[in-house]
């Protein structure tokens, strides 16, 4: 069977930084609380007009130009995302338009911070099945425009961006995906929500008022959650390849909480060191925070051939992975 491996990387944040000092004039809030619960310092918001798929075509267009590849060769576009331009059609397949990816078949997967982390897993079967040669996978949030910025429990979190990966064949046997390990609690849903706008509370003057088109979510059962399930699915991933934690050269994690990152490795043993970390730099981008973070590491030489990759995600619904993969 052939192995997946990504081929290329891309990563967009955009201009405007919006600081922990910036956020202090806008609630009860100070640089020291925030940065002490959360490592982040800062984060990016989009412009004005700005909307998720253009977020999308730019960090696409950089992991197509790394992977070699034209957007009219793709097969098959995959976007995670919990805030794409509008709730019909999909962001994928505006993204398809202004790629000009004519030959693709596009769609979204909602797995909030873990759907980058799932459609990587939907692109890596496609490929090993021959069904597809080149996907591109895309994780883009635009998380400004669902927090409730009156809330500092929420507002100082979450940042916007895109990030992309180009998954095709592996180049030989030793490189490429070794495996996937996906899981999803729902009776945890009510963790981490967004309330209004669906059937159960279609959109009205009510849930406007009410807020309840904003993200709310308790964080103390997150942390306790994901501080439990990501070290089992790392472990799971090893074993399943018959490895061990000292094998792993490199975790690329999604970055919600430094707190959350920090306590995991503490559990399995891994040195900080062998983390890439912009929590502080971007906040929490959700589905985006795994290949922007893939895409840095790799555009900064860290990853070499033949390093054994581990990457761990955690998302509302509740839902979690990991994936091991050779350089």
């Amino acid at each position: 069977m052939i192995n997946a491996h990504v081929l290329g990387t891309g990563g967009y944040a955009p201009k405007r930084v919006l600081t922990n000092q910036d956020l202090a004039e806008m609630v009860d809030t100070t640089d020291a609380w925030i940065t002490g619960r959360t490592g982040i310092k800062q984060r990016r918001i989009a412009a004005e007009g700005e909307v998720t798929s253009d977020m999308a075509v730019i960090a696409a267009r950089h992991a197509l130009a790394m992977a070699g590849t034209a957007a009219e060769d793709l097969d098959m576009i995959i976007v995670a995302t919990v805030s794409a331009d509008m709730p019909l059609p999909s962001c994928a397949v505006i993204l398809q338009a202004k790629l000009g990816a004519r030959r693709a078949f596009a769609f979204d997967v909602s797995a909030a911070c873990a759907g980058s982390l799932y459609g990587l897993n939907i692109a890596a079967q496609f490929i090993k099945t021959g069904q597809a040669r080149r996907v591109l996978v895309i994780g883009a949030e635009l998380l400004s425009r669902l927090v409730d910025w009156s809330d500092r429990n929420t507002c100082v979190l979450f940042g916007d961006g895109a990030g992309a990966m180009v998954v095709g064949p592996s180049p030989g046997p030793e490189a490429g995906i070794l495996s996937m390990h996906l899981h999803s609690d729902g009776t945890a849903a009510g963790i981490l929500t967004i309330r209004g706008g669906g059937s159960q509370y279609p959109q009205s003057e009510d849930v406007l008022a009410r807020k309840m088109d904003k993200i709310t979510m308790n964080g103390r059962e997150i942390y306790k959650f994901a501080v439990r399930v990501l070290p089992e699915v790392i472990l799971e991933a090893l074993e399943a390849n018959g490895l061990e934690v000292t094998d792993i050269d490199h975790i690329v994690p999604h970055q919600a909480n430094a707190r959350i990152v920090e306590s995991v490795l503490g559990r399995l043993g891994i040195p900080i060191e062998k983390c890439w970390l912009n929590l502080d730099r971007y906040g929490n981008t959700s589905s985006a925070s795994l290949p922007i973070s893939l895409d840095e590491a790799n555009r900064a030489g860290r990853l070499k051939k033949g390093d054994l990759i581990a990457m761990m995600a955690i998302g509302a619904g509740m839902t979690w992975g990991s994936a091991l993969m050779r350089w």
